[in-house]
């Protein structure tokens, strides 16, 4: 069986190597008026009747996708992404940010393709990239890395924590578009050390290629999340489904679990990881699996919301919130997996 720790991430390890940071990292809370915890998807500094929200992530092992397509114009969409999705996860909507590129060597061309995706994903996230740095880093850095850091604005009244999630609640599920940008060591070690597909390979139903397919940019979901917003609707949890799967629920409330029975049908990249003798357990536990971003709301508000996400996206309702502190699913194999 292949395994994310077997290709060389370790969840589990990078969990308490985060806990043992952030532990040293508390007592400079006091300084100013911190409203979330440690371990959410964005921060909350309170300024005033507002907060401003910051977010900070990178792309990942996805950059060595792109060397092996030598196409880099999708990265910074990625980028933008990772950041202002999870911004979206306290309430707030996504205005600035600010990029760093750290580059083995500089290389113009290769950075204008990664620009070029960066302004594609500001411009439909509707932020401002206000700043960043490059680095040429020979010795530390191969080939390139990316990340970015992202700040919103919300009002301290419109806060959205999780911590009005009770069992009962309802989860609207939007849909992905593929793998994002989470668990390509996986996918690599899954699909090209192990089963010797090539990256031009045509996928088996023959549309894309296996290096299109993972390549992919991260789906924005600004625009229907700020949408939702903007319409007042009773939201009790937001989810930014990324690396972690669905296990990402937990990061918003303590004691309260999941039911996920109801997924839209799982895109073929994943079917294709899987049948190279991944479990399902980690399938489920590395990727998003077709859901990219989740809404946590009362049963009542549910068609609403659904009713204005459509207009942007495919959205179903997946599953529930239960009392028992677990997250069940419902695999696309019948079967069920349990956290």
């Amino acid at each position: 069986m292949v395994t994310y720790s077997e290709s060389g991430v370790d969840i589990d390890l990078e969990a308490v190597t985060v806990d043992k940071l952030a532990s040293k990292l508390k007592s400079t809370l006091k300084y100013r008026d911190i409203i979330t915890d440690s371990g959410h998807y964005a921060a909350l500094v309170r300024l005033g009747d507002k907060a401003i929200a910051m977010s900070t992530d990178g792309v990942g092992s996805k950059i060595l996708i792109a060397k092996m397509m030598n196409k880099f114009d999708t990265v910074g969409i990625d980028c933008i992404a990772m950041v202002v999705n999870d911004i979206l996860c306290v309430g707030a909507e996504p205005i600035a940010l600010v990029d760093y590129l750290a580059v083995e060597e500089p290389n113009p061309e290769m950075a204008s393709e990664i620009a070029e995706g960066l302004v594609k994903g500001a411009i439909e996230s509707k932020i401002a990239i206000i700043g960043g740095e490059t680095a040429s880093l020979p010795g530390i850095i191969k080939d390139f890395d990316i990340a970015g850091t992202g700040i919103g604005f919300v009002d301290v009244d419109k806060i959205i924590t999780g911590e009005d999630i009770t069992p009962g609640n309802v989860l609207i599920g939007i849909e992905s578009n593929g793998i994002h940008s989470n668990g390509y060591s996986l996918a690599r070690k899954a699909l090209f050390d192990d089963a010797g597909y090539a990256i031009d390979d045509k996928m088996p139903n023959g549309d894309t290629t296996i290096g299109e397919e993972l390549l992919r940019p991260t789906t924005l979901y600004v625009e229907p999340i700020v949408r939702l917003f903007k319409e007042n609707y009773k939201i009790n949890g937001l989810a930014h489904i990324t690396g972690g799967g669905f296990t990402n629920l937990k990061r918003l409330k303590k004691n309260v679990g999941y039911e996920i029975n109801n997924l839209p049908e799982v895109p073929e990249i994943f079917k294709l990881i899987y049948e190279q003798n991944v479990p399902l357990k980690e399938m489920y536990k590395v990727f998003n699996m077709g859901v990219g971003f989740v809404v946590i709301t009362e049963e009542e508000e549910a068609d609403k919301i659904m009713e204005t996400l459509k207009e942007y996206c495919n959205c179903q309702i997946i599953g529930k919130v239960i009392e028992e502190d677990k997250i069940v699913v419902k695999t696309f194999e019948g079967t069920k997996v349990e956290y």
